[in-house]
C-alpha cells in the first residue's frame, strides 16, 4: 500500500543511454548517484566504501582519478563491487583513455578543459571502443574564461552556453552517447540552468546542487533543488553532495525521490513530531526503527503517530500503523484495518516482525 499521490509528474522525454548494466534517460527510473572520497588508488579503502554506497541504495558511484595511479586501480576495484563506475577526470585526456581501457563505464569530463580537439577525439575514439558513455560535467565554478567574460558572472545562460558548446564538441565527433549537468553552489542559479538547458536539449541530465555543504543545509539545499526540478519533471539521474560520508548522499537522494513518488525503495516512515499527547515515545521509537529496518530493500510503507489525532488517518493509507492510545493501548493497523492493542514495550519488536514478513511476502511473490 502506497500514499496516494496529489498529482502526477510527466517526465520530460530525453534519450537513452547505458551506465554499465543501468540505463539513464527516458522512461527509465531516476538513479541515485555518490563520489567516493578515499584516495582511489588506496584499493582496499575504495572499494569497501562502495559496498557501502552500494548497500545504502547508491545505482552509479563516481570515483576521482588524478592520476596514473588511480586509473590502474580502477581494474582492480571494478572486480569487487556491483554497480556502474564513473571516472572523475578533469584536465589531462590521458587520465579518461587510461580509465576507459580500465573498465570504467562512464567518464566524467568537461571537453573544455581537456584542451585541442585532436585529444577529445582520442578520449571519444577509447570511449566507443570500450563502451565507455560520457558526462559532460558543466560547473559554474570553472567556466571557460571567454563565457565567464561575456557573461561578466556565472548565470544560467553561460552555464548553458557552456553546455552547448561541449555538446556541439561531441556530436562533430559523432558521439552521442552522454548525459549532461550544469552545477552550481546556488540553488536558484542551478534551477535556472536546468530549466534554460531542458527546453533546448534533449539529452539525459544529471542533477545536483554542487558543493552543497555539510549534512544539515546541504541536504536542504539539494532538497529544494533537485526536488523543484524534479517534480516539472526535469532530471534523469541524481547526486547530493555533501561535506559527509557518501552513505548519507545516497539516503538523503533516495529520500527526495521517496518523497516526491519516483522511487520506491526501503521502509517509508511517516511520523508525527510528537507532543504532550503521545502514548509513546515516538522520536525514540522512529529511531530504532528506522536503524532496524535500514536494510530492506522492498517498498513498504509505516506511520508511527503519537496519537489518535492523526493516527488513524494515516493508518488507512500505510501497510503498517501504529497510533498511540491511553495507559499504553496503542493500536496496531494492518493495510488500514485495526487488528490488536499493543503495549510500548511490544511496538518495536511487533513492527519489525511485521516488515519482515512483508518483505518474504514481496519475495515469494516476485520468485
Amino acid at each position: 500500500m502506497n500514499i496516494r499521490p496529489f498529482r502526477d509528474i510527466i517526465r520530460r522525454k530525453t534519450k537513452v543511454i547505458k551506465v554499465g548494466k543501468i540505463n539513464v534517460g527516458g522512461d527509465s527510473p531516476i538513479s541515485v548517484q555518490s563520489m567516493t572520497n578515499t584516495i582511489t588508488s588506496d584499493v582496499k579503502s575504495t572499494i569497501k566504501q562502495i559496498q557501502e554506497i552500494s548497500k545504502a541504495g547508491a545505482d552509479i558511484v563516481r570515483v576521482s582519478c588524478p592520476d596514473i595511479e588511480s586509473t590502474k586501480a580502477l581494474k582492480e576495484i571494478i572486480k569487487h563491487i556491483d554497480i556502474p563506475l564513473v571516472a572523475d577526470i578533469h584536465f589531462h585526456y590521458k587520465r579518461a583513455i587510461e580509465a576507459a581501457k580500465s573498465g570504467a563505464d562512464c567518464l566524467r569530463i568537461n571537453p573544455g578543459n581537456i584542451g585541442d580537439l585532436s585529444k577529445i577525439r582520442e578520449i571519444i575514439k577509447s570511449a566507443k571502443d570500450n563502451n565507455c558513455s560520457i558526462r559532460i560535467g558543466v560547473n559554474a565554478g570553472s567556466l571557460e574564461k571567454d563565457i565567464l567574460e561575456k557573461f561578466k558572472e556565472p548565470c544560467p545562460e553561460a552555464l548553458v552556453e557552456s553546455a552547448l558548446r561541449n555538446i556541439k564538441i561531441l556530436e562533430d565527433l559523432n558521439f552521442t552517447n552522454f548525459k549532461i549537468s550544469v552545477k552550481s553552489s546556488d540553488v536558484f542559479l542551478s534551477v535556472k540552468s536546468y530549466q534554460q538547458l531542458s527546453k533546448i536539449t534533449d539529452y539525459p541530465l544529471h542533477l545536483g546542487i554542487t558543493e552543497a555543504g555539510s549534512y544539515i543545509p546541504g541536504s536542504i539545499k539539494s532538497a529544494i533543488g533537485l526536488g523543484n526540478l524534479l517534480m516539472e519533471g526535469i532530471g534523469d539521474t541524481i547526486r547530493v553532495s555533501l561535506s559527509d560520508d557518501p552513505v548519507q548522499e545516497v539516503k538523503i537522494g533516495n529520500e527526495i525521490l521517496k518523497s516526491i513518488g519516483l522511487r520506491n525503495r526501503g521502509v517509508k516512515i511517516i511520523s508525527c513530531p510528537s507532543c504532550a499527547r503521545q502514548g509513546f515515545k515516538v522520536i525514540e521509537t522512529v529511531k530504532v526503527l528506522e536503524d532496524k529496518l535500514s536494510h530492506i530493500e522492498e517498498p513498504i510503507t509505516l506511520s508511527i503517530i503519537g496519537c489518535v489525532v492523526n493516527g488513524p488517518g494515516e493508518a488507512a493509507f500505510t501497510d503498517i500503523g501504529v497510533t498511540g492510545g491511553g495507559k499504553e493501548s496503542n493500536m496496531l493497523y494492518l493495510n488500514g484495518v485495526q487488528t490488536e492493542k499493543l503495549s510500548n514495550k511490544d511496538i518495536i519488536s511487533k513492527v519489525v516482525d511485521l516488515v519482515e514478513k512483508k518483505v518474504a511476502e514481496i519475495r515469494n511473490k516476485n520468485r
